[in-house]
């Protein structure tokens, strides 16, 4: 059975505190994967729930990437996309409103989505204009999800920054 959540559930995990580890830069530096590049962090919450981050970005096109916050519910296998900030590299449609777009987006996670059979729980996204590139919108959703970096990165994401 598929994990859904409401509404205030959702906001209770995007607000939990979710601490990056010391190490968090190297790992998150992606790794070709079958004409992308990907990598995976694992993450836990301060109230103990479990997190993954997912980054995938394509080898061929900058703009076609992907930044995913997912749930891990407990005692289950399967993952719960609470955000997925996606690239400028093809058109979306919010089904439920007959809304199309061709831009940079966030996708989030909502009740009623969940409620319309067929479709992911993250398939409503908003068009956004605060990221664009792959390294925006990772600081973009640890920015937005209740992520604490490092006190030894001097609010550096990434090595480059320093």
């Amino acid at each position: 059975m598929a994990t859904r959540l409401s509404e205030a559930e959702i906001s209770r995990l995007l607000a939990e505190r979710k601490s990056l580890p010391p190490d968090y830069r190297e790992r998150i530096q992606t790794k070709p994967k079958h004409g992308h590049k990907e990598r995976e962090l694992d993450v836990k919450g301060a109230d103990g729930s479990e997190f993954r981050l997912i980054f995938r970005q394509s080898e061929f096109n900058p703009l076609d990437f992907s930044v995913i916050l997912a749930y891990r519910p407990p005692k289950k296998n399967q993952l719960f996309r609470l955000r997925r900030y996606n690239g400028k590299s093809h058109e979306h449609t919010n089904t439920l409103e007959s809304r199309t777009f061709y831009d940079f987006h966030i996708h989030g996670a909502t009740e009623r989505y969940q409620d319309e059979s067929g479709l992911r729980e993250d398939s409503y996204a908003e068009p956004t204009n605060r990221f664009a590139d792959f390294r925006g919108a990772i600081r973009s959703m640890l920015e937005d999800c209740g992520f604490d970096v490092p006190p030894n990165t001097q609010g550096a994401l990434f090595e480059e920054d320093l």
